[in-house]
């Protein structure tokens, strides 16, 4: 037979595998499953190769000699092919080892002896009958050989008839090689004896992974010895019998093995009986074993087929053909079994003794989600015992028994646990996912179908279903059965392949109709049915999407047409009595009744009822003009209505106008006129309301357009100085918010009740909307659509103010065609998405008030407004109850509702409770952050209304704990820009119930405590006491105290993860500032009012920290001013360590910064050193000679840098506390800086020649702005009024001097930038380095650079400007760049440019007049001196000359 498949490749081509190619490849080569009719490997009867005639070489010790004639053509055509040597050859190249041999095949009994090269890593050894010895030699001479040793990796053995001698010949070969992996033995014949020895050569052997025996007739004694020595084994990975028959008894000995080794991961048998496949499968299973098996068989001659597959990698056990018994067997392993995940048993005849065991496997079994039981003759008793197994089965997802023979009792026991009989019973089975049978000998029948629809009316697990080839339904039955699945939600697929009742025209309009109720249906399979062959079935895939040219599914939110929205709101703000109302009541009747012209005349007089019984809460009026709804909106001037205002405020993109409107008297029944700086004040509070909110609102795309109304101007009888002052103001106020609202800028004055007066208002509201609508961004076009929906479902649900987010999702449904569940097409979560974002866009645009956490849409947003949330703000709760401080029952806060809201007067009674239950409202509190539970476990619980809380009886407050131990915190969060913003009045009572749920909702509370007072949050939190305070006008800062005996880490930690966060939630778009708050003022508990000033910037003191040396971090202090009061003092004057105002992460922080620091100005200097040889031929006497040669360059100066940053790295990583970091730092710091100095001073020096330095040599310029002075870091051509300065040049400790005159520089011109350019650059980059790490170099610069970081950050991004005369030379950290270029032109282009721009500084010097040691003594406080051990020019401070002087000695010129 043919070799073929899989197996066929593994035997011809694996053998002779590249050098490469280990064991374990060759595996992974054989793991791929094989599911063949054929076995993949079926030996011929003759592989080897055949050399009929040949000219073959004598061979020493070979007695036949004799020469193979046949056609010359044969012979050049084997010659070329097969390269043919005689056997000397073989000998030759296993004694040299010249070839590296990967494989070699020996074929015994051939008609000649030769050896050919098949491959250039593979030979073939033909030895005929005459010359056996030869064989026993090669394997004796292989023993020696260095191939066996290195390369040699499978010996194959042809039609070999072993003897003893030669087979422990072989074990010492097996033995003394580690590389030979693969044995192969293909039609050998061996001995008892033979076996025997075998078998001892694999108990021994550890090197071997595969071993295959084909044909070679080892029966069951060899197969038994084998075993044995597969006990002992634990190397060998494959083993492969081949047409062998091994017998029961060779099976069960294998099976026996494979219960002891754990290293075999194939095994492959060909046998003529498939009895051997059941104790060989049953073994592997019973044992967990990840071995991949395939037994094959073909018994009585009959054709190949296979037996059993099992492949671990995809956990899947295919059983093609056994017999009952040995199916039960293999049942028997599967029940605890762990390895098999799918099981196959399709085809195999399977009767209910088999159905009983696979009961209990379904009972035991954890790890089966898959059985095809299809095609296996079960009938109704075997059926019975599988559904036994599914009611305590709770991993099968997937059951198939399609082509069976059960009938109605099967249908009615198999579905009995996945159905429910009562609302009160549970479904017993809720794993399994997919179940189908059916067939053509299936006789459903009518209990059968009841089942069915039981199972589809109940079930809530099963996603697919299916009926395949039924015969008995019909098509009233198929119709019933869709029926059926109105009300199932969890069903996805569903099929009824050929079965003969889908027909008719009824079943096609029930099964449409279906998919319009139920539109969770994804596949409808109705293939080979009648409906389906009359080509009716085209419709329903159509409708399921199914169809070829699906359209692809829309994203509504950004393909839905866009349009200009049509309503805009006008937003009346103001104090009370300020005649909001009344202009309200004029604007509304101007645009009511425009035809009416003796109204101009008349003055429209308030509804009586309203002036007994003043407006509460906030008040709408609506009107069209033209197409655009426009809404007045009275925002309630009441105090107590403010925190209201947060929750109205037009959110992004909405239409909106604000008037701002103040009475120009104090109150309407007298004629005190008000204050220009009350009226301003009251303009002022609005502004800042509006601004705080607008940033708030996420990103506007406009700024909120104001217009500013003075009411009861009738009052006044002439022009005044105070008005005109009060316009003055106004106009003070425009210029204040330029940029933060567009003021209208016209004041109109008027009276309000005057039609004629509000005329011009009406026009500007006209105008000013048509344009708002114009500029605001589009809105979804469905919008203005639901603004008439929602209109008629109030119509036909009786004006209800109100709509459930059920009731709106159905009519969505039903009426948006874009925002409905359409079958598979549309995912439920994405459609809920899609709704939740239009309900969104109605409340921006205020057709509607909707909050996600409400759980309906409020359609009358007056009735919401005035009456339900006005009404709570409203109540008085202690005249109702006996509750104090803010708390009150759940169901007395429902009582109060009550008859709060239901005692209104006659004709303005309340319409909550026709909507609402009071128990929706409290919800609606709840949800809205407008009170909170103490208990939310208790029924019963108090809760707490911030609003009903009032302020603190004045006393003092005091910290529960006070002792030594305990340590002091706080933070001051402020308003960043207070005169534009403040917290607004709905901020602080949302917060305090913000803050209380975040506590308790903490999976590790401590057993936290929460009290409150009007502006006081108190808590303490695992052992940490915390005052949360608002202060300052208008609310404007957030006070955050602590006392705690935990590290000062841990309480700031508090601040940070929980405090401070929950602050920042609520100011969305106001920014606030993290201040530290003198720990004194914290312990006391000073009044805000004098604590004030006792305030740091965090950020502020981080920079300090970064601004002094290492040696300075842990004891730098900042000093606090005194507190008095009247002469009194209050808290003195003190200090406090930075360590102890700031946490261990915000300490830590600045040490990384200033880690960061070294490491970036590292990077920069981190330049190859130059090779070239005139920087090493430099002459210089100074000490670091002795130390090596250094290059007057940047380079060198990076040189001993580098180390340091190393170090540093690690020591970075290492260290674990405050005070250890910054030893290390400081250590490490002082090294660098030791060397920067060191080499800095060599830098400057090295150029003794320059006139023997009768000038200094370190220059810097400075130029005078606005009474300051400023670094000069760049020189361009043209720049004047400079001053030249000199440092002090003492080594290691170079300064500014104080002081120091300079010299004035009044023009630069493009010379000066040519020789001062390079220079520049290169002292810049220096100084920076010297400002990063606090170094003498710099000492005295900081205060020329007002802002460094930004300096700095010019000097490392900016290159600087030249005019074209000059040198382009990059800007400080351009200098890196300049750096590679400094490697190109090597050091004596750097010393030409340092020569030349000292040669500068002694030219302008001298034509300054300054050329003598005298002159520059006065102009720059510098004195020529020699240092004593080296014999170096400097120009030192005479305070170094006293302090030094016993290291230098003045040099006068």
């Amino acid at each position: 037979m043919k070799l073929i498949g899989h197996l066929y490749s593994r035997i011809q081509l694996s053998l002779k595998k590249p050098s490469n190619q280990d064991s374990s490849s060759s595996l992974g080569s054989s793991r791929a499953p094989v599911s063949m009719e054929k076995p993949p490997f079926f030996p011929e009867s003759s592989n080897a190769p055949e050399i009929e005639e040949c000219q073959q070489s004598p061979v020493p010790g070979d007695s036949s000699s004799a020469t193979c004639s046949s056609s010359s053509t044969q012979v050049k055509n084997m010659e070329a092919s097969q390269k043919l040597r005689d056997l000397q050859w073989g000998y030759q190249v296993i004694k040299s080892s010249s070839l590296d041999l990967h494989s070699i095949s020996f074929y015994l009994s051939q008609p000649t002896t030769c050896c050919h090269q098949e491959t250039e890593n593979s030979v073939n050894i033909n030895i005929s009958k005459g010359s056996l010895s030869h064989f026993s030699d090669l394997l004796v001479l292989l023993k020696t050989s260095i191939i066996t040793q290195s390369s040699l990796r499978d010996l194959e053995f042809h039609q070999v008839e072993w003897e003893l001698q030669q087979l422990r010949n072989l074990g010492v070969l097996l033995e003394s090689s580690s590389s030979i992996k693969q044995l192969v033995f293909k039609r050998n014949r061996f001995t008892a004896e033979c076996l025997s020895e075998l078998s001892e050569v694999l108990k021994k052997n550890g090197v071997i992974k595969e071993i295959m025996l084909s044909e070679s007739n080892i029966g069951p004694v060899g197969t038994s010895l084998i075993a044995s020595a597969l006990k002992v084994n634990g190397s060998l990975e494959e083993l492969q019998i081949w047409e062998d028959s091994i017998g029961s008894k060779g099976a069960e000995e294998l099976s026996k093995m494979i219960e002891v080794n754990s290293t075999l991961r194939l095994l492959t048998v060909f046998d003529s009986k498939s009895i051997t496949a059941t104790p060989l499968i049953s073994a592997v299973l019973a044992r967990n074993r990840s071995m991949e098996v395939h037994i094959w068989n073909g018994e009585n001659n009959e054709k190949t087929s296979k037996v059993v597959e099992f492949v671990p990698e995809n956990s899947t056990l295919r059983i093609y053909h056994l017999n009952v018994s040995g199916a039960c067997r293999v049942a028997c392993a599967l029940g605890m079994n762990s390895t098999v995940k799918t099981l196959d048993l399709t085809g195999v005849r399977l009767k209910s003794r088999w159905a009983k065991e696979f009961r209990w496997v379904l009972e035991q079994n954890r790890t089966l989600k898959e059985v095809n039981l299809s095609n296996t003759w079960l009938k109704d008793k075997g059926v019975v015992y599988v559904a036994a197994g599914l009611f305590k089965n709770h991993s099968l997802q997937k059951l198939y028994l399609k082509g069976n023979w059960f009938g109605g009792v099967g249908v009615e026991h198999l579905l009995c646990p996945l159905s429910r009989f009562s609302a009160l019973q549970y479904q017993a089975n809720i794993s399994l996912k997919s179940l189908t049978f059916g067939g053509k000998r299936n006789k459903i029948g009518k209990d059968g179908l009841t089942a069915i629809l039981q199972m589809l009316t109940s079930n809530e697990s099963l996603t697919s279903f299916g009926i395949f080839d039924d015969e008995s339904l019909k098509p009233d039955e198929i119709i019933r059965i869709f029926r059926s699945l109105k009300k199932n939600a969890t069903l996805r697929c569903i099929s009824l392949q050929g079965c003969k009742g889908v027909d008719g025209e009824a079943v096609l309009q029930t099964i449409m109709g279906i998919l319009q109720v139920n539109p969770w249906i994804e596949d409808i399979d109705l293939s080979r049915t009648p409906l389906h062959n009359a080509g009716k079935t085209e419709a329903i895939y159509q409708r399921l999407g199914q169809n070829d040219k699906a359209e692809p599914e829309i994203d509504l939110l950004k393909d839905m047409p866009m349009t200009e929205p049509k309503s805009c709101r006008i937003f009346l703000c103001g104090q009370e009595y300020a005649g909001k109302t009344t202009l309200s009541n004029s604007i509304h009747q101007h645009f009511s009744s425009p035809k009416l012209p003796y109204i101009d005349q008349v003055r429209t007089l308030v509804n009586p009822i309203e002036l007994a019984v003043r407006p509460i809460g906030m008040k709408i009026k609506t009107f069209k003009d033209e197409d655009t709804k426009i809404s007045i909106w009275n925002l309630a001037g009441q105090q107590e209505f403010y925190a209201l205002h947060d929750l109205m405020f037009p959110g992004h993109g909405s239409a909106s106008i604000f008037l701002i409107i103040s009475s120009l008297f104090r109150k309407p029944s007298n004629r005190e006129q008000k204050t220009p700086d009350e009226v301003e004040e009251d303009l002022q509070y609005w502004l800042r309301f509006i601004v705080s909110n607008s940033k708030r609102a996420l990103q506007q795309c406009m700024l909120p357009n104001v217009t500013v109304v003075l009411t009861h101007y009738d009052k006044i009888n002439q022009p005044s100085q105070n008005l005109q002052l009060i316009v003055d103001s106004i106009r003070r106020l425009r210029d204040k918010f330029q940029g933060f609202v567009e003021f209208y800028p016209t004041v109109f004055t008027v009276d309000a009740r005057s039609s004629a007066s509000v005329s011009k208002i009406a026009h500007h509201l006209q105008k000013t909307s048509k344009t708002v609508l114009q500029r605001v961004p589009r809105v979804y076009e469905l919008c203005n659509d639901f603004m008439q929906i929602l209109s008629d479902w109030r119509l036909e649900n009786h004006k209800k103010p109100a709509i459930k987010w059920k009731e709106f999702g159905d009519l969505c449904q039903v009426k948006a065609p874009l925002l409905r569940v359409r079958s598979r097409l549309d995912n439920k979560e994405k459609v809920e998405t899609r709704r939740r974002a239009v309900a969104t866009c109605l409340h921006h645009i205020g057709e509607v008030i909707y909050f996600d956490e409400l759980g309906f849409l409020i359609l009358d947003c007056e009735w919401f407004c005035g009456e339900v949330i006005g009404q709570l703000l409203r109540l008085d709760v202690k005249k109702q109850t006996s509750a104090g401080d803010g708390f009150i029952s759940r169901k007395e806060l429902e009582k109060v509702l009550r008859s709060s809201l239901d005692s209104q007067i006659p004709g303005m009674g309340s319409r909550v409770f026709e909507n609402l239950d009071a128990s929706d409202l409290v919800r609606m509190m709840l949800k809205l952050e407008l009170c909170y539970e103490q208990d939310p476990s208790d029924t019963n619980s108090l809760m707490l209304i911030p609003s009903f809380l009032e302020e603190g009886k004045g006393k003092q407050p005091k910290w529960p704990i006070n002792s030594s131990e305990c340590i002091y915190a706080g933070r001051h969060l402020q308003c960043d820009d207070s005169s534009h913003m403040f917290l607004t009045p709905g901020f602080f009572p949302r917060l305090q119930v913000h803050l209380h749920n975040k506590v308790m909702g903490l999976k590790n509370q401590y057993g936290a405590t929460y009290s409150l007072e009007k502006y006081v949050i108190a808590l303490s939190i695992n052992g940490i006491y915390v005052r949360v305070e608002l202060g300052g006008q208008l609310g404007y800062y957030v006070d955050v105290l602590a006392c705690s005996t935990k590290h000062l880490t841990e309480t700031l930690r508090l601040f940070q993860q929980l405090i401070i966060p929950a602050i920042q939630s609520f100011c969305h778009g106001v920014t606030l500032t993290e201040n530290i708050i003198r720990p004194e003022c914290v312990r006391n508990l000073i009044p805000p009012r004098y604590r004030r000033n006792q305030i740091l910037p965090q950020q502020l003191l981080k920079q300090a920290l970064l601004s002094v040396s290492a040696d300075n971090m842990y004891d730098y202090q900042h000093t606090w001013d005194l507190i008095a009061d009247s002469g009194r003092t209050i808290v003195g004057a003190g200090f406090d360590y930075a360590r102890d105002l700031l946490s261990d992460d915000d300490f830590r922080e600045v040490l990384q910064h200033r880690y960061h620091d070294l490491h970036n100005l590292a990077g920069e200097l981190q330049i190859p050193l130059d090779n070239s040889q005139d920087g090493q031929n430099h002459a210089s006497t100074n000490s670091e000679e002795t130390e090596g040669k250094i290059e007057p360059t940047f380079a060198g100066i990076a040189k001993g840098v580098e180390e340091v940053l190393q170090r540093l790295t690690i020591i970075q990583q290492e260290l674990r506390d405050i005070k250890q970091e910054i030893q290390g730092l400081r250590y490490y710091e002082y090294r660098l800086l030791m060397e920067l100095n060191r080499k800095v001073n060599y830098l400057v020096n090295y150029n003794v020649q320059v006139e023997e330095r009768k000038v200094p040599n370190m220059f810097y310029f400075v130029r005078t702005e606005n009474y300051s002075r400023r670094l000069i870091t760049t020189m361009i051509s043209g720049i004047n009024a400079l001053r030249l300065h000199m440092l002090c040049e003492y080594r290691g400790e170079m300064h500014v001097v104080e002081d120091q005159i300079g010299c004035e520089v009044m023009q630069v011109d493009n010379r000066a930038v040519k020789c001062l350019a390079p220079y520049m650059t290169k002292f810049m980059k220096l100084v920076t380095f010297a400002l990063k790490i606090g170094a003498h170099l710099a000492a005295g610069m900081g205060e020329m650079i007002p802002d460094l970081s930004r300096e700095v950050a010019h000097l490392l991004k900016s290159p600087a400007a030249y005019s074209a005369a000059g040198v382009a030379a990059a800007g400080v950290v351009g200098v890196a760049a300049a750096g590679r270029v400094e490697r190109n032109r090597g050091s004596r282009d750097i010393q030409q440019d340092l020569k030349a721009a000292q040669q500068w500084v002694v030219d302008f010097l001298r034509d300054q007049g300054c050329s003598g040691g005298r002159d520059i003594a006065e102009k720059f406080g510098l004195w020529r001196v020699r240092y004593r051990d080296s014999g170096q020019i400097a120009w030192v401070c005479r305070r170094h000359i006293h302090i030094r002087a016993s290291e230098i000695i003045e040099v006068p010129l």
